[in-house]
């Protein structure tokens, strides 16, 4: 029998775990979790979240074909499994507004079956192109009559705080919520709101007030535990407002300084011609069609135009990864308005995500996840070489290392984006060049097709390492 191994992010909920075996996903539910799993499941509450499209579909697994070492368990499920997981620290805002929006409708959506949901962390979504999904149906359990939603200082954390980090002050969440992973708490952010934030009923309520309570709780532990134990109840009517109250303004959440018509111009905003980029989608879709990968990988996909041209090619589901916020908006609005299998994320190519957490396996990096069947980096490799200085070989060697096959775009010397990015230090790169960088890309595998796609030079190459 095969065996199960158990995922390693999974382990801090003595009710159950995920475990994967040959490509598969299960979830065992233990004896812990029997009633409340059997109470919600009876009731039809999963498959109406399932039906409703809150929660990953499952199906229970008899016993006779469970996987080696889940014996111990109550129930085995088996979910479909996600093309690409990511964290909250990799979303855009855009998508960690969705997430949070999801969150709060499955919570509505469940009070009314009488259930709720346990917690309020952000892993517990994932993300089908533009499409978020709740993951962990053990958090779905009965509702208690009376019960205080606690679950909420964990989602202001991971959702609240986040987007009015960037709402209100204009700063992106993602490097800080990377570096903490529980989120931002209340009361940094806090300390870092203007003075007019306290004139906002919201704000004031979710944030102002919930610090200085965390603080006082901090002070006097012992009191705050006794005026816990008298006052920490909701009715339902009050439960169910709290969760509108909070859906209603996050709904009105934007990023700080970005309008439309600013972003409409940075969409358009490049150095190469309508032809120029005409033969660049129909490179990459002659490649898609060629290579039908399962999942590509588009490093610096700005937002999304040849994302969508593998996808018309033949791709199956396209990840996207950039580093500037407006264009991976626009890229995530793009997915949800076309319905694409098109998911953009956000990347610090020079810094990826690492493998972190709990013995640094909990969350696992950038470079643990991204091993997929197709690659694109188009207007990408001078970025790193250039402006980061990484050597020309080992930025082609990064990239061939994600996927069998793939195309990088060259962007020489002569080009004006080089040019711009060189007039303000000294050119010390005395190894860049096509020259360079196709030894170094032949070194690794065979160059199918190579083609120049602009006057300064800019070429695209097909390669194949398989």
């Amino acid at each position: 029998m095969t065996s199960a191994q158990r995922n390693a992010g999974s382990f801090r909920d003595p009710s159950g775990h995920v475990f994967e075996s040959a490509g598969r996903i299960f979830r065992t539910i233990n004896e812990r979790a029997r009633s409340d799993y059997e109470t919600v499941r009876d009731k039809g509450v999963l498959t109406s979240a399932v039906e409703a499209g809150f929660l990953i579909e499952s199906r229970e697994i008899e016993k006779p074909q469970w996987k080696s070492g889940l014996e111990r368990a109550a129930y085995v499920v088996e979910h479909p499994k996600i093309d690409f997981i990511s964290y909250a620290y990799e979303w855009s805002f855009g998508a960690l507004k969705a997430a949070a929006l999801h969150h709060l409708d499955f919570q509505l959506h469940l009070l009314k079956q009488d259930a709720v949901l346990s917690d309020a962390t952000a892993y517990n979504i994932q993300f089908v192109g533009s499409k978020p999904v709740f993951i962990d149906l053990l958090s779905v359990r009965p509702y208690r009559e009376g019960e205080f939603w606690i679950g909420h200082r964990q989602f202001c954390e991971q959702f609240l705080n986040p987007l009015l980090l960037q709402s209100t002050l204009g700063i992106a969440h993602n490097t800080w919520f990377r570096g903490n992973l529980e989120g931002i708490p209340t009361a940094d952010l806090a300390r870092a709101l203007p003075f007019k934030s306290c004139f906002s009923w919201n704000m004031l309520s979710q944030v102002i007030l919930q610090a200085k309570l965390q603080a006082k709780a901090t002070d006097a532990p012992d009191q705050a535990i006794q005026s816990a134990k008298k006052t920490r109840t909701l009715s339902r009517t009050a439960y169910e407002g709290m969760l509108r109250q909070l859906r209603n303004w996050i709904a009105t959440l934007n990023p700080a300084n970005t309008g439309k018509t600013v972003w409409g111009d940075y969409a358009k905003d490049n150095t190469y011609s309508s032809d120029e980029a005409n033969e660049k989608r129909r490179f990459i879709a002659e490649f898609a069609a060629a290579t039908r990968p399962n999942v590509m990988i588009d490093i610096g996909c700005n937002t999304g135009d040849y994302s969508v041209a593998a996808l018309e090619g033949g791709a199956n589901y396209v990840v996207g990864f950039d580093f500037d916020q407006r264009a991976l908006d626009l890229a995530f609005s793009r997915s949800v308005e076309g319905g694409l299998k098109y998911q953009p994320l956000w990347l610090d190519a020079s810094n990826p995500s690492p493998d972190q957490g709990w013995r640094q396996a909990e969350r696992s990096g950038f470079s643990t996840r991204a091993r997929v069947d197709g690659l694109i980096a188009l207007a990408f490799e001078h970025h790193l070489a250039i402006a980061k200085n990484v050597p020309l070989p080992e930025v082609v060697n990064w990239l061939v290392d994600i996927a069998p096959v793939g195309v990088i775009e060259f962007v020489p010397k002569s080009d004006p984006t080089v040019q711009k990015m060189l007039a303000l230090r000294e050119d010390i790169f005395d190894d860049y060049t096509i020259e360079t960088f196709s030894n170094a890309l032949a070194q690794r595998g065979r160059i199918v097709k190579q083609e120049k796609v602009s006057q300064s030079g800019r070429t695209l190459f097909f390669y194949d390492r398989s």
